[in-house]
């Protein structure tokens, strides 16, 4: 069994964060946005509550950020599920069924992302949930969608704990456990002269707290000298003190866990006050959306990432060439993992439908019987094959580290994966 006794406590903090939200009406002003399904020609489901047997077009909701600061994660996440909606709707749905994405902004913090839960779940009427982006919104939304027994998967939330939220909580996004010690590896193969460390982390969001605690146990295991801990916030652009406090310390490495815009205007103000050693960013920095925030100073920054481009799988291949095809450039990971997770629907939905048919069940049956149904497959997805542990934490094979190469005028860039 999950801890669910996370939730109470969970749904009591969230409730001071967004007393509209825990009450059923308002929300954040970043969030509500519903964009509905990129297929217009479809219409919508038609059940009024969780009692109403499902017809037409299954509604699978997308709870990303689409404004705010974190909208440039988010942004991949959108472009990895409009892919899958309609590369899955090609090849027949769920046994001749359309799905169709219900989009929600969460904005960037917890309240939006509650809202966007709560109007996905209760007036959208989906089947599954795919997000929220951040882990720290997780922990906020997360408890709603565990009250109302519906499933979510995670295709980005990496922190310690978010599959033990509860029992409908699963994730597609491997723990910063598994990932953030394999980039300090690469950075030590690449220098083997490094001794001293200089930590910065973004001290109001619960991933990159988390992450910080894996990067620092690695450091200490590695027998290596961590001489700062610099704390700031996602809102910070200033971090002249920061900076300069750990440059007086002469840090061999620093490393950082933080998002995209904090992230990258923190390594340009390093790079600008003189820092020439490596940088490793966490996954909050793992998206080519971070180029043009740091541009040249990009260059060289290390992130472990849990997908490549260049996985030999037949769908990933697939998955590459329609994503170079729209954007012109290699797909990120975030885009990849919300592929992934509309593919762990899908089939698990196909699985069920086969069984017995979707539309004999209830909105309610289907998400109970949906959560069940996900945990016991193995997919083989443009991540490479994986599978779900009892309590939803994603079982994944391959892992690799990729360096940031950016052009001189620092225009483009690209991740070019370290072997």
């Amino acid at each position: 069994m999950k801890k669910t006794d996370i939730i109470a406590a969970a749904l009591f903090t969230t409730c001071g964060i967004a007393l509209t939200a825990c009450g059923g009406g308002g929300g954040s002003t970043n969030s509500g946005t519903n964009n509905n399904s990129t297929n217009n020609s479809t219409k919508p489901y038609s059940g009024s509550n969780s009692q109403s047997a499902i017809s037409g077009p299954i509604p699978i909701g997308i709870a990303f950020a689409q404004t705010s600061n974190v909208a440039l994660l988010g942004q991949d996440g959108v472009s990895g599920v409009k892919i899958a909606e309609k590369y899955f709707n090609d090849k027949g749905g769920v046994n001749g069924t359309p799905i169709r994405l219900v989009l929600q902004d969460t904005g960037g913090d917890e309240a939006g992302a509650i809202n966007a839960f709560q109007t996905l779940i209760n007036k959208d009427k989906v089947v599954g949930i795919i997000g929220p982006t951040l882990s720290q919104q997780a922990f906020a939304a997360d408890p709603f969608a565990e009250r109302a027994k519906v499933p979510v998967v995670s295709s980005t939330n990496t922190a310690k704990g978010i599959p033990e939220i509860g029992d409908y909580i699963s994730r597609v996004s491997s723990p910063s456990s598994v990932l953030a010690p394999n980039s300090l590896k690469t950075a030590l193969k690449q220098n083997p002269k490094i001794k001293k460390v200089a930590v910065f982390f973004a001290q109001n969001d619960a991933f990159s707290k988390s992450e910080t605690e894996i990067f620092q146990k690695a450091v200490k295991d590695s027998n290596l000298e961590l001489v700062t801990v610099q704390k700031f916030q996602t809102t910070d652009t200033d971090f002249q003190t920061q900076a300069t406090n750990a440059l007086n310390l002469k840090p061999d490495l620093i490393i950082m866990s933080a998002l995209v815009p904090d992230g990258g205007n923190l390594v340009r103000q390093l790079r600008e006050l003189g820092y020439k050693g490596i940088i490793i960013g966490g996954n909050g920095m793992n998206t080519s959306n971070i180029f043009k925030v740091c541009k040249a100073s990009c260059d060289g920054i290390l992130i472990a990432q849990a997908y490549s481009p260049e996985h030999p799988s037949e769908i990933n291949k697939t998955f590459r060439q329609i994503y170079q095809n729209q954007f012109k450039t290699e797909p990120p990971q975030f885009a990849a993992q919300a592929f992934t997770a509309v593919q762990v629907y899908t089939e698990a939905l196909k699985a069920l439908d086969s069984k017995n048919k979707i539309n004999k069940r209830t909105l309610g049956q289907l998400r109970t019987e949906l959560n069940k149904q996900l945990l016991t497959l193995k997919y083989d997805t443009p991540l490479g094959e994986i599978s779900f542990t009892p309590i939803g934490e994603v079982v994944q094979k391959d892992f690799y580290v990729a360096q940031i190469k950016m052009s001189q005028d620092g225009s483009t860039g690209k991740f070019v994966f370290v072997k």
